[in-house]
């Protein structure tokens, strides 16, 4: 497993972002978790204003969170393998049922450890927010997930049916314990 890092969309990750969400819509998936909508966007552009936007409360669309959204790029080659989004706060929907994280891994780059990675450097993050719980969510059936928020120190909480239908399992970070955030190089 290579070494990642998060980084904050710009212009000049414009063809990449393209080949990513190509692969995502190849893979027949219409949604990534943590995209920040980058699937539904009209343009590459319209979703960089977008995640400009969230950063702040006073620009944040009506009736959504602040959030910070990045790329985990790879760092040999600067490789787009993921997608991760932080919620500042939660609302009721996210503490129900969306976390303060949500992440995504490319189709081609699932299964190496990078979603534990990209959710380890998050929780670093959320220090900075000054986010001392922090709340991730996964499927009742999506043992990956789980197993990635279990190596980063969640506590099972428990689980709620979600407007779809899906039953979502709750875990919560401390991160204010230094165990809590497990660093995997």
């Amino acid at each position: 497993m290579s070494e990642i890092e998060l980084v904050f969309p710009t212009e000049e990750m414009e063809a990449a972002a393209t080949a990513f969400v190509a692969e995502i819509l190849h893979n027949g998936e219409a949604y990534i978790n943590g995209g920040a909508g980058i699937t539904a966007a009209a343009s590459y552009a319209e979703w960089l204003q977008t995640l400009r936007n969230n950063l702040h409360e006073d620009t944040v669309q009506d009736g959504r969170i602040p959030s910070t959204t990045y790329f985990a790029c790879r760092k040999s080659d600067n490789a787009i393998v993921g997608i991760i989004d932080i919620r500042h706060r939660l609302n009721d929907f996210l503490y129900n049922w969306g976390g303060h994280i949500g992440y995504g891994v490319r189709p081609t780059e699932r299964r190496k450890g990078y979603a534990t990675q990209m959710l380890a450097l998050a929780l670093q993050d959320c220090k900075r927010l000054s986010i001392e719980n922090v709340l991730v969510v996964c499927n009742h059936d999506n043992e990956i997930s789980r197993a990635t928020i279990l190596k980063n120190g969640g506590i099972f909480c428990n689980e709620l049916p979600a407007p779809d239908g899906k039953l979502i399992q709750r875990y919560w970070i401390d991160i204010t314990k230094p165990s809590s955030i497990h660093h995997t190089k």
